[in-house]
């Protein structure tokens, strides 16, 4: 929620202000915010509303393979503290470099929780509410960019912009801490152990180090002994690929991750553009407001609607893109319809009930991504499905939209255009159903160890010690 009322709030016109203007007359009146202290361009500005782009980009694969061999809250520790500098940063940058470097180090953050923090949801989620949890989880995403818009507005005009990267810094930082003391849960597909607790081993014929957060250190090798860092690297490489390979040649992954992409292209656009839209074909005084208003509204039901109905049917990856090619139909005809109105009240009417079965999609949309896949591959996936969404999707859909809108000069003709594209993605989805997909959530091959392996693994968790010396016993 916190990494998303920072992309809401750097957004809002309280913190990222505007220029200075200067009448005929000679009259000046001071610039506000970002755009104002620093003296930013409209391209400068638009930069920084993207450039935590950078930091997600390289980040993402590193740690959904950094997963491999570390504890994952370890991991989300390390991302979410350099979030917590970097939005710190941004409170006390003194020009466009400084503030455009800090806000790509934002995505650091945002990269530790895509990869890792949904597998971990779908390992203890209820068997029967899987998608429900997701849900929550995903319903930050809405919720959290319209309340970053009310909380940048309120903290820019009654203290400064600076004071709303300073307080995100400060709320965040007890979760970074979190990250490095709570106890090494681990993921499914990658801790080994003979209970269902998580348990972190060793090799005892290697030191025994209490502190470690490695999965599996193989000690007893003089060939992983004497490799060196060169030698790693290239192993993790290797690996990426491979894995990277396995992703793209599954069907079941490329045609949800493209639909994916075709509904953020429209969604992206909505959110940077619809305000402006709804100003000029309605004359909506408050389009700000609506927008955002609806827009949470939409979201929190939207997105729990969805996870609890395709819990209630049973949640299967066919039954998945069932819901997603109809939801998103189904949205996307109310969407166009609403834009076709010229009554603001039809509109309003319609739009609402479009985006609530447009965002109803989140749940399902990531559950594909999750089970489509073995338990080691699912934060790669995450990964590699978040970045594609966002270099493909809302990345580019905000300066393409503006260039129709140039061209056109019809918000209208353009609002319908853009919503067409959604029909794109509930046919790409609706190729998703008749797929042959297997659900992977149980394979676990990668955290099979050998038989004469297993008697030698000793658990680090002092509470497990015990049981795992009864077992011993009784064998």
């Amino acid at each position: 929620m916190l990494n998303y009322v920072d992309r809401g709030a750097i957004a809002s016109n309280g913190v990222n202000g505007s220029l200075g203007t200067c009448t005929e007359s000679g009259i000046c009146t001071s610039g506000s915010g970002i755009q104002g202290d620093f003296n930013l361009n409209n391209f400068q500005d638009g930069v920084l509303s993207s450039a935590f782009m950078v930091g997600l980009l390289v980040s993402s694969p590193i740690f959904a393979s950094l997963a491999k061999s570390h504890n994952p809250f370890r991991l989300i520790g390390v991302g979410l503290s350099v979030w917590t500098f970097a939005t710190a940063g941004c409170g006390i940058s003194f020009n466009f470099w400084s503030i455009a470097l800090f806000r790509m180090l934002v995505g650091v953050g945002e990269a530790s929780f895509i990869s890792l923090a949904a597998p971990f949801i779908d390992d203890n989620a209820p068997t029967g509410q899987k998608t429900a949890w997701l849900a929550v989880f995903y319903m930050c995403i809405p919720t959290g960019i319209a309340m970053g818009y009310v909380y940048g507005g309120l903290v820019g005009t009654y203290l400064n912009w600076r004071y709303a990267f300073w307080i995100e810094a400060f709320c965040m930082l007890p979760f970074a801490i979190l990250g490095f003391v709570m106890k090494p849960l681990q993921l499914k597909g990658f801790a080994s152990g003979s209970s269902n607790k998580a348990l972190t081993v060793i090799e005892t014929a290697g030191p025994i180090d209490e502190d470690s957060d490695h999965v599996l250190v193989a000690s007893g090798s003089d060939k992983d002994s004497k490799s060196g860092p060169v030698s790693k690297l290239l192993d993790h490489f290797s690996r990426f690929s491979k894995d990277m390979k396995v992703l793209l040649v599954d069907k079941v992954y490329v045609v949800n991750v493209l639909g994916y992409i075709s509904y953020n292209f429209v969604i992206g656009a909505y959110s940077y553009w619809g305000p402006k839209a709804g100003y000029n074909i309605y004359h909506m005084s408050d389009a700000d407001l609506l927008f955002g208003g609806i827009t949470i509204v939409c979201g929190i039901l939207g997105t729990l609607a969805g996870g609890l109905i395709l819990d209630s049917m049973s949640a299967t990856i066919s039954n998945a893109f069932k819901i997603l090619a109809g939801a998103t139909f189904l949205g996307a005809t109310f969407c166009f319809t609403a834009f076709c109105f010229r009554s603001l009240y039809g509109f309003v009417a319609l739009f609402v009930v479009g985006e609530m079965l447009i965002f109803a999609t989140q749940a399902p949309v990531n559950y594909v991504c999750l089970h489509c896949v073995k338990p080691s591959m699912r934060p790669l996936s995450m990964a590699i499905s978040t970045v594609s969404i966002h270099v493909f999707g809302d990345v580019p859909s905000s300066p393409l939209v503006g260039v129709i809108q140039d061209n056109i000069n019809n918000w209208r003709v353009t609002a319908l255009i853009l919503t067409a594209v959604l029909f794109i993605a509930a046919g790409i989805w609706f190729i998703g159903v008749f797929l042959h997909s297997v659900d992977r959530f149980s394979e676990d091959a990668e955290n099979q160890e050998p038989a004469n392996t297993r008697g030698s693994l000793v658990p680090l968790l002092e509470e497990n010690i015990n049981e795992v010396a009864d077992d011993h016993g009784e064998a």
